[in-house]
């Protein structure tokens, strides 16, 4: 379990990260060759990018998760449940039949 909380930690911080570093190199020209675009362009090129890698995030993380194999065992039926289903089905015919129409007279009066 503890893994699957880190994976979602790691990947939230991510997503939060990349669009901040990404429009952060925009601003402070880190990027080559940005100083070199108009402040429109910068800022339609960065909000893109960050857009962009935001889903990039979402995509490995959904990736990962789906490469995941399950750790979790086949569902058991409840013991009370198949206790009563064996023993019901050793009961002969005959007195299932009446228990059934004692049952249904006992609602209806």
């Amino acid at each position: 379990m503890s893994g699957v909380i880190t994976k979602f930690a790691v990947t939230s911080m991510a997503m939060w990260m990349a669009p901040v570093a990404i429009v952060y190199g925009f601003y402070y020209n880190v990027f080559p060759g940005v100083s070199q675009m108009s402040s429109s362009a910068q800022t339609l090129a960065s909000g893109f990018l960050a857009v962009i890698s935001v889903n990039l995030v979402i995509g490995f993380y959904i990736c990962m998760v789906m490469k995941e194999t399950p750790h979790h065992q086949e569902p058991q039926p409840d013991p009370t449940f198949l206790a009563n289903a064996k023993a019901s089905i050793s009961q002969p015919a005959s007195s299932r039949a009446s228990d059934d129409d004692s049952k249904v007279k006992g609602k209806v009066e």
